[in-house]
């Protein structure tokens, strides 16, 4: 009778223990913690924008579109193109901006949105070109979407090898530097540090380095996206 009595007790204890585990919160995962960062993004008002007046109507649209993204506050979150998530990703911003546009054809993906371009547009190629000053940059314009590779390891070849992408805003008043618009969870403005749907710098990666700027193009159906004569 005592040693059932011992196990008895034993078995309560070990259940009361097991419960007392079971109904503690699961504590958070440091890893989850990690991946959320702080938005830390920038805008640009259209009239820091040399020659915006003369921008075509279209293309005025699209960049009053942008700037009003810069404003809502939005984080880089990989995989979304919809800003009431919070957040978007380089292609995801793209994509949502000519959506807006009513350009219902434009891809998600990056890749996609190059393939767009050399089918329905012209894509300049900018192989081994490290300076903006170069001519091959010579037909850039303000609206022209903006090709890179090489800026992360893909899940599966691409073709052609994009893998990041934004738009050409054109040049500031103050200064002459060109300024893009788009999402990044690294890229700068002004020496900065941004993450999340900005305003950015426009440097090309050094000549070795692992991502190169491919190339860049007009918006397909975005025929306005011109500055006036």
């Amino acid at each position: 009778m005592r040693l059932l009595k011992i196990i008895g007790a034993a078995l309560l204890a070990l259940h009361a223990t097991a419960y007392a585990q079971e109904a503690k919160p699961a504590p958070v995962e440091q890893k989850d913690a990690a991946k959320k960062i702080t938005p830390a993004v920038s805008t640009i008002a259209e009239d820091e924008i040399a020659g915006f007046t003369d921008y075509a109507p279209a293309l005025q649209k699209t960049i009053r579109k942008a700037i009003e993204l810069t404003k809502l506050n939005l984080g880089y979150q990989f995989g979304s193109s919809d800003p009431t998530s919070g957040g978007m990703d380089c292609s995801g911003t793209i994509y949502h901006l000519l959506q807006c546009q009513a350009l219902k054809e434009t891809p998600r993906q990056s890749d996609e949105m190059c393939r767009w371009v050399m089918l329905h547009s012209v894509l300049y190629r900018t192989e081994n070109i490290t300076a903006l000053k170069d001519a091959a940059f010579s037909a850039l314009k303000p609206g022209d979407l903006l090709f890179w590779t090489g800026t992360y390891d893909t899940a599966s070849p691409r073709s052609p090898p994009i893998t990041h992408v934004m738009i050409y805003l054109g040049k500031r008043v103050k200064d002459g530097k060109p300024v893009t618009f788009g999402a990044s969870d690294g890229r700068s403005y002004d020496g900065q540090r941004r993450s999340g749907v900005s305003v950015f710098d426009f440097p090309l990666p050094p000549r070795g380095d692992k991502s190169a700027f491919y190339g860049y193009g007009p918006v397909p159906g975005l025929s306005l996206a011109t500055q006036k004569p």
